[in-house]
């Protein structure tokens, strides 16, 4: 059957459990290799559209619960308002996308939605919240909702969908990073979406590395390529030249090609979030996505 399981409490966990999905398939898939346009992802099925229409509703839940009036700037606590609203509809939500005939499956996958939006205590966001709807998604191709050939339609419709929807509570709440390096990490909130946009990049016929600290490029392509909406996002929020407040982003722009960004940030993604203990300490395993001992060498 299935069942969500308790979180790591102590030990080193093997980053490769959230890679591993199907095989090699889902890890190359959760790294898509290639350059990859928006046009692409438009051959959806139904459980793309159904995964849209989860997300939407999320947004409207923003709009329904406005921010209240306190003395503290950060951490809106209207937040909890809204996270309480998902945690009592998720199974629903997620039993809109799953057929009936594998709907035992739906508490265990609720699980990572609920977790993958920020936490409620905190009003914080940040990699592992990310993570967990990257686990959402895999479990969703491990019982067959989702199949690893809609990849591109999974990274850039829903995957997509989902960070505007987060980029709106970190705006609308105010919410605080969580676990963030400050200047020296890549982002205060995301990761994934610089590897899959690089990757999405990668042979451009004009945009290069160098183009993304051009405030003319990212003005100008920043709705078809999802690396550029990341950097169009920071610039929105952060003050002060680029250089000072995204240090890491503004070194990985003198990289000379996609490919080679790519690959520095999947083995940065490894070492900064998959391997690091405070940002994986909180996530769940159960029955789609076991955990095993690693033996140590």
């Amino acid at each position: 059957g299935f069942f969500p399981e308790a979180e790591i409490l102590s030990g080193r966990v093997h980053a490769a459990v959230l890679l591993r999905g199907r095989g090699r398939a889902a890890e190359r898939g959760l790294f898509l290799e290639g350059g990859r346009s928006w046009e692409e992802a438009d051959t959806q099925g139904k459980a793309i559209e159904k995964l849209v229409a989860l997300l939407n509703t999320l947004d409207r839940w923003i709009d329904e619960t406005p921010p209240v009036d306190q003395p503290s700037r950060f951490g809106n606590k209207a937040y909890r308002t809204w996270y309480a609203k998902l945690d009592q509809e998720a199974e629903s939500l997620v039993a809109t996308v799953v057929p009936t005939h594998l709907a035992a499956a739906v508490p265990e996958v609720a699980v990572y939605l609920k977790e993958s939006v920020g936490n409620s205590t905190r009003i914080d966001y940040g990699t592992g919240h990310e993570a967990a709807f990257a686990a959402f998604l895999c479990c969703l191709c491990k019982i067959g909702v989702l199949r690893v050939d809609d990849q591109i339609a999974i990274v850039f419709k829903v995957f997509n969908r989902y960070l505007e929807v987060m980029r709106k509570l970190q705006k609308t709440y105010r919410m605080e990073p969580a676990g963030s390096q400050g200047v020296w990490g890549l982002d205060d909130f995301q990761f994934l979406p610089f590897i899959w946009g690089s990757s999405q990049l990668i042979d451009h016929p004009y945009l290069e590395p160098r183009h993304f600290v051009d405030e003319k490029a990212v003005n100008e392509n920043h709705k078809d390529y999802m690396f550029l909406e990341c950097i169009l996002f920071i610039t929105e929020m952060k003050t002060g030249p680029f250089a000072e407040h995204s240090n890491q982003l503004w070194n990985i722009s003198a990289v000379p090609s996609w490919s080679k960004v790519n690959q520095g940030l999947i083995r940065m993604y490894k070492a900064e979030c998959l391997e690091k203990f405070p940002v994986i300490q909180h996530f769940k395993f159960g029955s789609l996505l076991p955990i095993h001992p690693v033996t140590s060498s």
